[in-house]
């Protein structure tokens, strides 16, 4: 179709909208004079569709229940306009069927109130319910209230709302027409309450750092940046909660987590968004291996909670969330290439190795770096299944404690599942000395271009010099846990609120 035709065909239906919106309108300006309100006020709601459907599932046909129930919610369909019309009414737990009767409510209601309500409408229906000889669960309306006119028609039934870009601008919308939707973000509710049930029973804390800081620090990520009047400084939003949170421990609060929106001013894909929601646990006299559990535990019993089983099926792909596979990032590589970086001596080594596999690296790049370019490029897509990648080189965890055995590499995990990091976590590096070292040498990386390097904290060295316990630490994407256990392709599918490019006006 030409741009002219899709233009043409654009305007046709802004003007359709228009002349259905003055009609509604109208019937609006009818309800007034009649004395009704169109945008009503209370109304005692005393059941909902789904619960009364169960609860009234063993009635026979025609046979009526005794109870008179109040309902409230929106029209999705109305059908015949004669004497008598079966209409869906759609609330939060679902559709049911009510039923209109003129002989029930009477000529004036039905006749004047009744033939002048719409798809769309919001309405409080008070009536006993019936089973029909079709076996429907419904409510006879013997009276009803206009709680709130629609003005605007709702997009037409047999096709629904299924524009990606209107769905998610017009997220009200796409509630309304998509009950699917309603469904994934009940989920997304009952996965972070899982999360939460599952750190509070073990003792954890949960807690609130600042959103604005004057230091963008916590991980490698480029900040959003605003001023504050009052005090004449540019501030961030914060990237990660990792640094606070340590400050917090170093403070005796030995299990402590936060739940919330970080912003990372980034590119944006199915698996990004620039504000999200991440998690962060940390754990005193603890390790990376304790959190590796705790990940474990937290996925296991979100999915269970959520899904009632660990076996999912996530875009096609069946997965066990129960079966873990533990390997380091060496390894791993080593498995796909047969290429070991570890083993070289010189950086000149690891180049030649990466240039062999058709592994693009920069000059800034070390062994590690270079090790985790192969991993990226040649491993991470094809993890599937659960998996812990550990021994991260040190080049790339300026936070993350040096392994004992091996000081080119750290006691760091990152969770894949679906060719997708998860989780990230580490023995926390609790060496004051250590850490600025490595604050310096992420300073001088920053100075040859990586935008995404660690800034200097000054005062969490002075934090570290104080003692900072062991401590494993961890970080959840919640987003993309939501995605995975609801089978959303999109991190926007899990976000109410995605954001979005203005649209031109």
């Amino acid at each position: 179709m030409s741009d002219k035709n899709q233009q043409a065909q654009a305007n046709e239906s802004t003007q359709d909208i228009g002349a259905l919106m003055k009609v509604r309108r109208d019937k609006m300006e009818a309800f007034r004079e009649m004395g009704v309100a169109p945008f009503g006020h209370r109304f005692e709601v005393s059941a909902y569709a789904q619960p009364l459907k169960d609860k009234y599932d063993y009635l026979q046909e025609d046979e009526e229940g005794e109870e008179e129930v109040t309902i409230a919610g929106r029209l999705m369909a109305i059908r015949g306009h004669g004497k008598a019309s079966f209409s869906v009414l759609n609330d939060r737990t679902g559709n049911i069927q009510i039923y209109f009767k003129l002989d029930v409510l009477g000529e004036q209601k039905y006749k004047e109130e009744f033939k002048r309500l719409d798809m769309g409408d919001i309405i409080g229906v008070k009536g006993h319910v019936f089973k029909t000889r079709r076996g429907e669960v419904t409510v006879r309306v013997e009276d009803f209230d206009l709680l709130s006119k629609s003005l605007r028609p709702l997009p037409e039934k047999f096709h629904g709302l299924k524009d990606v870009d209107v769905r998610y601008r017009q997220r009200y919308l796409d509630l309304i027409v998509n009950p699917e939707v309603r469904d994934t973000f009940r989920k997304r509710s009952q996965i972070i309450k899982s999360i939460r049930s599952y750190l509070d029973e073990r003792d954890f804390l949960e807690v609130e750092t600042p959103v604005l800081s004057t230091i963008a620090g916590g991980a490698a990520a480029r900040p959003f940046v605003t001023h504050h009047n009052a005090l004449d400084i540019d501030l961030y939003l914060r990237i990660a909660t990792e640094l606070s949170l340590k400050r917090l421990v170093v403070g005796g609060m030995d299990r402590v987590y936060e739940m919330g929106r970080v912003f990372r001013n980034e590119g944006m894909d199915v698996r990004h968004n620039p504000e999200f929601t991440s998690i962060e646990i940390y754990q005193a006299f603890a390790d990376y291996t304790d959190l590796m559990d705790i990940t474990e535990g937290i996925v296991c019993n979100a999915a269970q909670a959520v899904l009632g089983t660990t076996r999912i099926n996530y875009q096609g792909v069946d997965i066990d969330l129960a079966n873990v596979k533990r390997i380091s990032m060496n390894d791993a590589v080593k498995e796909a290439t047969g290429k070991d970086f570890m083993a070289c001596q010189t950086v000149e080594e690891a180049r030649k190795l990466a240039d062999e596999i058709g592994v693009a690296y920069e000059e800034r790049h070390g062994i590690g770096g270079i090790l985790n370019e192969a991993f990226e490029a040649k491993v991470e897509e094809s993890l599937m299944q659960p998996t812990f990648i550990t021994g991260h080189p040190t080049e790339i965890s300026p936070l993350a404690k040096r392994n004992p055995e091996d000081p080119r590499i750290t006691d760091r995990f990152e969770f894949f599942i679906y060719g997708r990091e998860l989780a990230n976590g580490f023995t926390e590096l609790n060496d004051p000395i250590d850490q600025e070292g490595r604050f310096l040498e992420q300073l001088k990386q920053r100075e040859a271009g990586d935008d995404e390097a660690h800034v200097m904290d000054r005062d969490f060295i002075t934090a570290l010099e104080y003692g900072l316990p062991p401590t494993g630490g961890l970080g959840i994407g919640v987003d993309r846990l939501v995605m995975l256990l609801t089978d959303a392709p999109s991190i926007r599918d899990v976000l109410l609120f995605p954001t979005m490019k203005p649209v031109a006006e």
